[in-house]
């Protein structure tokens, strides 16, 4: 039973710990032996950065001009994501726990230890009884991998990937409606947009390089609507902001798409020869009056008339939206609700007209392209269909009744667990114990494995509970491709070798599949040699990579799927001859009725709890978490409160409260702020263990993309007596987990 028993050592031991110098410390006239062009490690913009390279070790970094994306800017993020390389925390060995204490092991001794355990488990529960897990920050090379791994190398159904907790009730959405999981315009479409919208999407914190792009718009004299419950940075930008309660965005978006049909602002002839499903759509949408809607949303009926003549009286328009808007229980029916306005304004597929996601995880596009998902395999192919099936298994020569049938999301796959159904796990590049909602639950789970694996290069939250840990590589020291929430497919580069005992991911998965005694399918010597599989696995799916190659994206600065031939160049922009992806080439409108969140608040919860991000850190905070810098800006959680709800509540800013909903409890400084709804509170949630956003978050899953509902859960809060504790701007210094934990 993989339970954490010597937190306190693992803290000194593993971190996270303050790092703040590159290798051998600030030099002045330190020479340079190489300078290696490459891409943040981080969001889904991937800036383009050069690595600086001196003595085999990464040193620091300039800016790389040459990228038409970000053109030499980086965020905060960027600026220091080279001193995760050769940071003292990194794992240098393999580690296999022994009585609660993680020891030194050789890599002989940790693989046959975990082929040895999965090959008794399966024989003893059979196949499904191991569940893996992924990431979407790994190269498109490992996501595909790792696909193949679980259902050719371990012949399991149980895998999903980190994405699922990202833009997948996007990717549902975009499939619905235009039959495709892809944003169909480039990002330079949006200087040329009169109107954005922005729902739940707040760009300059958490996708901030894309600013570039939307101040072009607002020097070309475009004007923004912000959609979000929070008046955040971006919000206070926007020339109009619709404060809505979380969880109400459809009748928000169709309160817009009613004044939009009342004032004959619809694009008829694209909808008769272009679209299906208006009539029900328009019979559901005219019933969302800007009345209506303002009473479900608490936004004054004038905003919403407002946005919706904005929007459709501009010749040219684009919708983008991210997190803020998806992770609900009815989070695929608030994309549709928006794609709904796209279309009926006809506003799709040309330059400055469309519709895009903002992608929180840097490769969380193809991440799931290519069959880490639970129901996809290689080209956005279905694991569910006996055509893209049998391709597959051709393709791989894998017989096709050893193909699993699809599995289930990661939050399911937990539920499994506590179940009995999976007895192992495999996870890589990820760290469930602060991304997953109700972590208690996940603590429960992990605790009753039989058996656990965890590959990463830092020890993080979910690693302690690890029965195996084996030391994985940064981004810096290997090579693939990743692929924007825009489309673009770009190219990480190798700067360095891996430090200490430390192996490249997709020589540590193939080396499980070859001991389980399925080297046929595990030969690759390279990255190169699995993204060439992968290319070909590709072809003629959705995602075709096929025409695709390592020199074409350094030549092209990157290249846009679907590519099918080396003589195509790439598309950046879908849908510009007005053709979509079902197989009448129409897209398709969908009737959506307001649901709203699982929990509503009541008298025990009154408030609504809603999560998000801080610039200054990245998802489970494993990696930004141990830079001192990114630290010192945004050293610990906190819970933002409109002043009229601390009034009543008698709390202080800065003063501790205890946050608490149905699955748990934290507590948190006060940041009494008049940028929140009266009736809303926010925790950021990049932080573990008692600081945790997600010990407090709802479960509950959407049913068509099957994401949590992380924006929307009844909490209440309550006021502590206890020393306060100083927040940001309060001349708080950066403070380690460890250190927080103990109470200094």
């Amino acid at each position: 039973m993989s339970k954490v028993e010597h937190l306190e050592q693992i803290i000194d031991q593993f971190g996270p710990h303050l790092h703040d110098e590159p290798w051998g410390g600030w030099q002045g006239g330190r020479v340079i032996d190489r300078v290696v062009p490459t891409h943040c490690p981080y969001c889904g913009v991937q800036c383009g950065m050069n690595l600086l390279v001196s003595e085999e070790h990464v040193v620091g970094f300039e800016p790389r001009y040459d990228f038409p994306v970000n053109e030499g800017k980086l965020c905060p993020k960027g600026v220091t994501a080279y001193l995760q390389t050769h940071h003292p925390d990194r794992l240098l060995y393999p580690l296999i726990k022994r009585n609660g204490v993680f020891e030194r092991a050789s890599w002989d001794e940790a693989l046959d230890l975990i082929t040895s355990k999965f090959k008794e488990i399966q024989s003893k529960y059979g196949k499904d009884a191991l569940g893996v897990y992924s990431g979407s920050s790994l190269t498109t090379e490992k996501t595909y991998l790792m696909g193949k791994f679980a259902r050719a190398g371990l012949g399991t159904r149980y895998i999903d990937y980190n994405g699922r907790l990202c833009m997948v009730s996007a990717a549902a959405g975009n499939n619905k409606a235009f039959g495709i999981d892809r944003a169909a315009n480039p990002w330079s479409d949006i200087p040329l947009a009169e109107v954005l919208i922005l729902a739940g999407a707040n760009c300059a914190e958490t996708f901030p390089i894309l600013n570039k792009f939307l101040w072009q718009q607002r020097d070309n004299g475009g004007r923004w609507i912000v959609i979000d419950p929070r008046e955040t940075p971006t919000a206070r930008q926007g020339d109009i902001h619709l404060q809505l309660k979380p969880g109400t965005d459809v009748a928000v978006a169709n309160g817009m798409l009613n004044v939009v049909i009342r004032e004959g602002l619809i694009d008829e002839d694209f909808i008769r020869a272009r679209t299906n499903g208006w009539d029900d759509t328009r019979a559901v949408v005219e019933r969302f009056t800007p009345d209506v809607a303002s009473q479900i949303s608490g936004v004054p009926a004038a905003k919403i008339e407002q946005a919706g003549l904005l929007y459709g009286r501009a010749k040219t328009g684009m919708i983008m939206h991210a997190r803020g808007i998806e992770h609900h229980t009815n989070g695929v029916d608030n994309v549709l609700s928006y794609i709904n306005i796209v279309l009926a304004t006809g506003k799709i597929g040309d330059p400055g007209r469309g519709y895009g996601t903002i992608t929180g995880q840097g490769n969380g596009q193809g991440g799931r392209e290519h069959g880490q998902k639970a129901d996809q395999l290689p080209g956005q192919r279905s694991i569910n269909d006996p055509e893209h099936r049998k391709f597959i298994c051709d393709f791989w020569g894998l017989p096709e009744d050893e193909l699993p049938q699809a599995g289930v999301s990661v939050v399911e796959m937990f539920d499994k667990m506590r179940e009995g159904e999976i007895k192992a796990f495999l996870s890589i590049c990820n760290n469930g114990m602060v991304s997953l909602p109700d972590t208690n639950n996940i603590r429960r789970s992990l605790e009753g494995l039989e058996f656990n694996v965890n590959i990463d290069f830092f020890m993080s939250e979910s690693s302690r509970y690890a029965d195996v840990v084996l030391p994985g590589t940064t981004w810096s020291e290997d090579e693939g491709v990743t692929t924007s929430a825009e489309g673009r497919v770009v190219k990480i580069n190798k700067a360095v070798d891996p430090p200490g005992e430390a192996k490249e991911d997709w020589w540590i998965i193939q080396e499980i599949g070859r001991r389980m005694g399925r080297q046929q399918y595990f030969q690759f010597n390279s990255p190169r040699e699995i993204f060439d599989e992968l290319r070909a696995a590709s072809k003629g799916g959705k995602a075709d990579y096929f025409g695709i190659s390592y020199e074409k994206i350094d030549r092209q600065n990157g290249v846009f799927w679907p590519c099918p031939t080396e003589e195509h160049t790439g598309t950046p922009r879908l849908f510009d001859n007005k053709e979509f992806y079902h197989p009448d080439k129409k897209a398709k409108f969908h009737p959506v009725e307001y649901i709203g969140a699982d929990e509503k608040p009541d008298d025990e919860f009154p408030l609504i709890l809603t999560s998000g991000r801080v610039v200054y850190q990245y998802l489970s905070g494993n990696q930004t978490r141990r830079i001192g810098f990114l630290v010192q800006q945004c050293p610990e959680p906190y819970v933002e409160i409109h002043p009229e709800t601390a009034m009543k509540l008698k709390i202080n800013d800065g003063e501790r409260v205890k946050v608490i909903s149905r699955r748990g409890e934290g507590v948190f400084p006060a940041l009494v702020v008049r940028t929140i709804r009266p009736d809303t509170i926010f925790i950021p949630y990049h932080w573990g263990e008692q600081l945790a956003a997600n010990q407090l978050t709802n479960p509950k899953l959407d049913p068509t993309s099957k994401i949590p509902e992380y924006k929307a859960c009844a909490a209440r809060i309550e006021k502590i007596h206890s020393r306060e504790l100083p927040i940001l701007g309060k001349g708080r210094k950066g403070t380690s987990l460890s250190e927080v934990q103990r109470g200094k």
